[in-house]
Parts: C-alpha cells; structure tokens; sequence
C-alpha cells in the first residue's frame, strides 16, 4: 500500500473510531439510565455487531474478483489456522473486557468509572513497550502524561457520589472490575499489533477485517453463554415492555449500541494497521472527554471546570505526539535521500587504479 492511500486509511479508520468510542458509551448510558439492568446483554453489545463486517469483506471481495486476482483466483476467506487461533484468544480477552466493563460500570458512580478507565492509556503504553517494541520519544512521553492527567481529572470533577444505598462490597466489587476492564483494554490493542506483526501472510485491510470477525464472534460467543446462565434472552422482552423510551425503541438502542461498537473496534484495528497501537490508545483517550462533553448536551449533566481543562489536555496531549510523529517521518526522510545520495555518488566514481 503506497503512503497516500495508508493516509486516507489511516484518517477514514481514524474517524471511525472517534466516533464508535463517543456513541458506544453514551448510547450503553442511554440503555441503563432509561431503565436497562442486564450486564451479560449490555456486554454482548459490544462485538455483536460483527455481521455488518460482512458488508465491506464482500465488497472486497468483489472488487479483487473484477481485478482478475491472481491467477485468476480469489478466496472469500484468507485468514490463515494461526490467525483464527491467535484472533480467538484476543476475542476470549475482548468477551472478558466487555463483561467487566460493563458489570464495573453499573456499580460505580460515572466519575469514578471514568477515573479508573483513564488508566488505559499507561497501560497500554507499558504492554506496547514490552510486546512490539514500542520506541517512546520526548512527545509521545508528554502525549501519554498529558491525556491520563486529563482523564484522571474528569474521575476528580465530583467527589462524594457513591450511590445510594450501595453496600461497600459492591462499590469495591465494581472498583476492581473496571480496573480488570482498564488492564485488558490496555493490553488488547498492543496484542492486535504484535498478531499483525507476526502473521505469516500478506497483511492487507480485508484481512485486517477477517480477524475483526473472528475476534467479535468469540467475544459474543463468551457473552451468550453468561447470557444463557443468566436467563437474559428471557428477560428482554418483559425489560423491553417496561423500558421508559418504549418497547421499540428499547431494541433500536440495543441495536445501534451493538452497531457502534463494531464501528469503534474496526476503526481501532484500521488505526493499528495503518500505524501503531500507541495511537490507537492515545486517540481513545482524547475521545474520551469529548465523550463527556457531549453527555453535558444529551443527558444535561452538570459542566465543571474540569472537563474544559482535561479537553484542553487531551488536544494538548494529542498535538504533541503529531507533532513529535511528523519529526520523526521528516528525519527518516532526510536520513533515506542522504542514503540515496551517497549509493548515487558511489556509483559515479571512477574505478580506482593502483599507482605503482
């Protein structure tokens, strides 16, 4: 893939995520402050929408068989056994995040749920460092500081807000899974980079969106099962009867919850491909007090100081790590034409004589 097309992949999957990590949240709000109570389903949400997938692979597939492909032959599939092997095992991860995610959630108060996610970024900075090889510079340090500080602010805006009567095992239950929540998260996004890095086979987006499909069933797998021991499939419908927005609405919810998700996760996986997992996270992170921002303009919650300043610093934060990732392209540049340069000079020398 040239660069001019990586740039247009790289700002398209860029826009997906933003806007699957600013609507997944607010809509699965939008489930549980309306009258939703099911934590298997809400988890479920979050990779069930994986057939939409279906769409683009197909479109690809089309477009190589109008290509001619090679030889003349083209596969529908062509993700590898140790991809789906390796995809499998990030899906049971993705299934296990999304139940602790949304159980933690439903425990804690917004700020504290918020404060403790915040902590993904270093998270996933520390497994990036350690599974890819992740080399930090002066601006992307700076980036990381300046995007938790500013996550860690929003946790700070409201103090004193544990529910009420709310026992302190649960409040504690609900503090340790999503600090579980944050860890996996942090560590997902460098496992995808370290799955592309290692696959034994041209790496292409359609592939990229194969092993999307193996991680989202498995993950969903993983959640019908707790769904099924938790009778939620039989719950729905009396849940959808007493939902406050109404019975069809309640499923419209469900629905977009699950399709914004798949938006978020595929626009993560694009990031990746076309970049790195550290700007994956740091993305997700700027994102994240836009998030609350907006749920100042739809769900009228109160705008503190706090919030201005920790979207200031996450802007901040994310200035900072372009600015330090267009450097570092411009010095490899300079570095490839001095290289160039000189095999040129090389070759326009004169063969030299021995004088004797």
């Amino acid at each position: 893939m040239d660069t001019i097309k990586r740039k247009y992949l790289m700002l398209f999957n860029s826009v997906l995520l933003a806007i699957g990590a600013t609507g997944g949240p607010l809509l699965l709000r939008l489930y549980f402050v309306r009258g939703g109570k099911r934590i298997w389903l809400s988890s479920a949400l979050g990779s069930a929408g994986w057939p939409i997938l279906i769409l683009p692979l197909s479109l690809s597939y089309i477009f190589k068989r109008g290509g001619g492909g090679e030889n003349g032959r083209v596969k529908f599939f062509t993700i590898t056994p140790p991809l789906i092997i390796f995809s499998a095992f990030i899906g049971l991860l993705l299934g296990l995040n999304d139940y602790l995610y949304s159980h933690g959630v439903s425990l804690l108060p917004v700020s504290t749920s918020t404060l403790i996610m915040s902590t993904h970024l270093a998270f996933t900075a520390g497994f990036a460092f350690v599974l890819v090889k992740q080399k930090f510079t002066p601006y992307s340090i700076n980036a990381v500081v300046l995007l938790t500080v500013g996550a860690i602010l929003l946790g700070l805006h409201s103090n004193g807000d544990k529910p009420v009567n709310q026992s302190n095992r649960d409040y504690y239950f609900g503090f340790f899974l999503t600090v579980g929540a944050s860890v996996i998260s942090g560590l997902l996004f460098p496992l995808a980079e370290l799955m592309y890095i290692k696959a034994m086979q041209a790496l292409t987006y359609s592939l990229v969106i194969e092993m999307q499909i193996v991680t989202a069933v498995v993950a969903s797998l993983f959640c019908i099962v707790g769904m099924i021991i938790n009778n939620d499939f039989k719950a729905i419908p009396s849940e959808g009867k007493e939902y406050e927005l109404g019975e069809v609405k309640y499923y419209v919810v469900l629905v977009s919850i699950a399709i914004m998700w798949q938006i978020y996760f595929v626009g993560t996986a694009g990031v990746i491909f076309c970049s790195t997992s550290l700007l994956a996270g740091i993305i997700t992170a700027v994102i994240l007090p836009v998030t609350e921002i907006l749920s100042v303009v739809f769900y009228h919650e109160s705008f503190k100081s706090e919030k201005g300043i920790a979207l200031f610093l996450s802007f901040w934060g994310l200035i900072s790590y372009l600015y330090g990732d267009y450097r570092e392209n411009i010095k490899l540049k300079k570095a490839a034409q001095k290289q160039s340069s000189e095999l040129e000079l090389d070759e326009n020398l004169p063969p030299q004589t021995n004088l004797q």
